[in-house]
């Protein structure tokens, strides 16, 4: 927050406390300012380094940057990484010792946290081969690193920094932006002038300039590589540490810059210590693999031209890690889901695909007609909780990940009918591919179903190459999706390792705080908000061990005035932040209207809906009653025709590790049933509804579109329900080319829609609809909201979010 904004609200703090004859905590930001400053809990100053060419130079008109000097800021890793270690908020979060994780029956291995995996259980029995080091807690460091730009209007304004992380901490942990991801560097961004920029020297000596300025800010880690120091945790114990480097996070551009290989080719090792030697002009062929020494006894006989052209080896060049005892860069090359698969393989490659394929066997007018209809198809998609719509299609210009990852839960069935089959099945390998490795915890099993994906999507996209839109896959990001397995193996869950983690970290660490800024000299203001924010969050974290912030200021002073005030866990909203139950069931969230049974029919044109409610309750109040209700005479049934309140919406709390959540994995949505969305127009959500809970995934499900949601009391018993449309599945099993379920609106003998009332613990969650547009254009004025009451066919779309597709996978 700016220094002005405050200032102000410290102005109108002070001014209610006026006529309590009191007054803030802070007179003005300096002084709030100073009161951070002066607190020792997260503090770990800033320094820096320069850094200069010291090779030959020519004699005359000498480059400039040769004689140029190169900063590089930085705080100590090691004070860094100590403060998580005792960050009492991870306590219970956080892994001491590698473990082998079985399945009950002891037959399917299970790969999750970083723990988990093979590669730090190898290291572990390394390090107890040492007396010295046998028993000590292994803490390997995860490093980051990736420039990003704060601004293009006022110059182009671009940073490079470093984060470091541990892989003690749980996936979940880090995923959540709980600070268990640190900025620890920003990196000199060498610049010269045009005529040299270009030159092999400036390449070498900019490379050379990354490596050494890591291995310099890792130093203080290299003596306790070696020889265990004590170090506190947060759970109050003191143990013998050794540190190691841990994988590097870094899209394919940082890996090449790391493993020191030349670009397009591979600089992986794969089965934990062979070189992936796959070529470059053809990645995807059967790789041969070498073993470490070969590959030094390779640098030693052959000359740099070799070197570079058959082995795409940058033999002048050493990787930082070879500073480091155990550390090998080319095996610490992390996973990234979201630069080599969202925003490469889909979006650079499949997406851009199909519109040259179509260019290749339509007329230019007859493409443009049928890309225009496909981002009407994407425009009409009806709303779902978390899921971003596009109005005007996919036709933007500057992508971001969020937008290549929203269109790939949308992009399938839009395409459909206006490409042949094995198109289609190519996305739908590649999709499945990419929900599967992002799954919170793998299994042998879904390792077997991986690669399964990745041969069928190896099979299908040879489409492209048959109509010649597509003249070779050698590429990197594809090729990459080999190792996958792998690197699952290794390292666990490859969701704890996705650089979407460093992507948001870029905007609390770097682009707000340069916003914060003057602009002038923006980056020494950015390390103190930087410094500032980490030991808030280190303050908060000890204070909330020390039990000072349980409750909130406004308990806090009901309990002073009222020895009878109500204490937080006491409190009727607490419910709502229950993090405990793989699932909740759904609850009403909205101000009700009051209404009765006949109004309601009326206003929904549903005359049935006194019939419907009065079969209702005769389930739930004769639940072993062995007759159909259909058999049952109407006059046999429970009566109510009382008030009624009606809402227009449910939530329901469910558990999904894989989506977005909370740290214990509970992801709450929204379920709309409302005349008025936004002020726009009418939304009313599917839902998934339990009807056989011993069956798994879709064949314990059924399909339903809600109309209402309402609840009245009947002798003592409040009865929460819904008033529902049916939907019937087509077919057994999912769609053969998508992989998803069919559903069509169920009708009864006389053709009117199937409607029933249910009771809201029947609702599992809230389904995404996506209607099968075949070969048909569809018309230019659907709008979204009436998708569902247009089409008459629909997908159950399973790549909604990660939890739906657990369902109907």
């Amino acid at each position: 927050m700016s220094a002005n904004h405050i200032d102000i609200l410290l102005k109108l703090w002070g001014t209610s406390l006026l006529k309590h004859k009191d007054s803030p905590p802070f007179r003005n930001h300096t002084a709030l300012h100073k009161a951070i400053d002066s607190t020792s809990l997260g503090h770990v100053s800033w320094e820096s380094f320069s850094m200069r060419y010291t090779g030959e130079k020519p004699e005359e008109h000498i480059p400039p940057w040769m004689n140029d000097e190169f900063e590089v800021w930085f705080r100590d890793p090691h004070q860094v990484v100590q403060n998580m270690l005792v960050n009492p908020d991870y306590a219970k979060e956080m892994d001491y010792q590698p473990f082998r994780k079985y399945s009950t029956d002891g037959n399917d291995r299970q790969y999750q946290d970083f723990m988990s995996g093979d590669w730090v259980w190898q290291q572990a029995d390394i390090i107890a081969r040492d007396a010295e080091t046998h028993g000590a807690t292994f803490v390997p460091i995860i490093l980051s690193s990736d420039k990003t730009t704060v601004s293009v209007a006022t110059g182009q304004n671009d940073y490079y920094p470093v984060y470091a992380s541990i892989v003690n901490v749980r996936n979940n942990v880090r995923r959540a932006h709980r600070n268990a991801l640190a900025l620890v560097a920003f990196l000199a961004i060498p610049k010269t002038t045009k005529e040299h920029a270009s030159t092999n020297e400036f390449r070498k000596f900019r490379r050379q300039l990354f490596h050494v300025s890591l291995s310099k800010i890792m130093a203080n880690f290299k003596p306790a590589m070696t020889k265990p120091e004590v170090v506190r945790f947060g759970d109050g114990h003191y143990r013998r540490v050794i540190y190691g480097l841990g994988p590097y996070i870094a899209d394919y551009e940082e890996q090449v810059l790391l493993s020191c290989i030349v670009k397009n080719w591979c600089g992986r090792y794969i089965l934990y210590h062979f070189l992936c030697l796959a070529p470059r002009t053809n990645l995807d062929e059967d790789a041969l693999c070498r073993c470490q020494e070969h590959t030094e006894a390779l640098l030693e006989e052959s000359t740099l031209g070799d070197l570079w052209d058959q082995y795409g080896i940058v033999g002048d060049l050493i990787p930082f890690t070879n500073d480091f005892p155990r550390a090998d860069i080319h095996q610490l090359l992390a996973p990234d889901l979201l630069h080599q698969l969202i925003k490469g393989v889909f979006k650079d490659h499949l997406v851009d695909w199909v519109e040259r394929y179509l260019k290749h066997l339509h007329r230019p007018a007859e493409v443009e007609v049928i890309m225009d209809d496909i981002d009407r198809r994407i425009a009409a998609v009806a709303p779902f909780s978390g899921l971003r719509r596009f109005p005007q299609g996919r036709g933007f210009k500057q992508w971001t990940g969020d937008d290549s990852k929203a269109l790939m839960k949308v992009y399938l069935p839009a395409i459909e009918g206006h490409v042949p089959p094995d198109v289609i099945r190519t996305f739908r390998a590649f999709l499945e591919f990419c929900y599967l490795v992002r799954r919170n915890v793998i299994t042998e099993q879904t390792l077997a179903e991986i690669q399964g994906a990745l041969d069928r999507f190896h099979t299908y996209r040879k489409v492209f190459h048959r109509v010649g839109v597509v003249f070779t896959f050698s590429l990197p990001r594809q090729h990459s999706m080999k190792h996958y397995p792998e690197l699952i193996r290794l390292f666990g869950a490859p969701n704890g390792l996705c650089s979407s983690i460093t992507e948001c970290k870029h905007i609390k660490a770097v682009k707000q705080p340069y916003r914060r800024s003057s602009r002038f000299r923006a980056l020494g203001q950015m390390l103190i908000t930087n410094q500032r924010l980490d030991k808030i969050a280190a303050a908060r974290a000890d204070f909330t061990a020390r039990g000072m912030l349980d409750g909130t200021c406004l308990f806090e002073a009901m309990a002073q005035n009222n020895d009878n005030a109500l204490h937080p866990e006491h409190h009727e909203d607490s419910e709502s932040i229950d993090n405990g139950p793989t699932r909740i069931d759904a609850h009403v969230v909205l101000a009700y209207t009051p209404h009765n049974i006949a109004a309601l029919a009326q206003e929904m044109s549903l005359p049935i809906l006194p019939s419907l409610v009065r079969s209702f309750l005769f389930e739930q109040q004769c639940p072993n009653d062995s007759r159909d209700p259909a058999h049952v005479p109407i006059l046999q049934f429970p009566y109510y025709n009382g008030k009624i309140s009606i809402f227009n919406s449910a939530s329901s709390r469910f558990y999904a590790p894989s989506d977005l959540s909370g740290i214990g994995g509970m992801r709450t949505e929204y379920i709309c049933a409302c005349p008025s969305w936004r002020n726009e127009c009418a939304r009313y959500d599917c839902v998934f509804i339990n009807s056989n809970p011993d069956l798994k995934g879709m064949c314990g499900l059924e399909i339903a579109h809600v109309q209402c949601f309402f609840s009245f009391k009947l002798d003592e018993t409040v009865y929460l329900c819904a008033i529902i449309h049916w939907f019937d599945k087509v077919g057994d099993v999912p769609d053969e080319d998508t992989g998803m379920w069919m559903v069509r609106p169920a009708l009864n003998h006389d053709k009117s829609r199937h409607f029933a009332v249910i009771h809201v613990d029947a609702i599992y969650r809230a389904a995404h609809l996506i209607p099968i547009y075949g070969d048909d254009f569809i018309p230019h004025d659907l709008k979204f909201h009436d998708s569902y009451n247009s089409f008459g066919l629909f997908y159950v779309n399973k790549y909604a979010d990660h939890h739906a597709f657990e369902i109907a996978f």
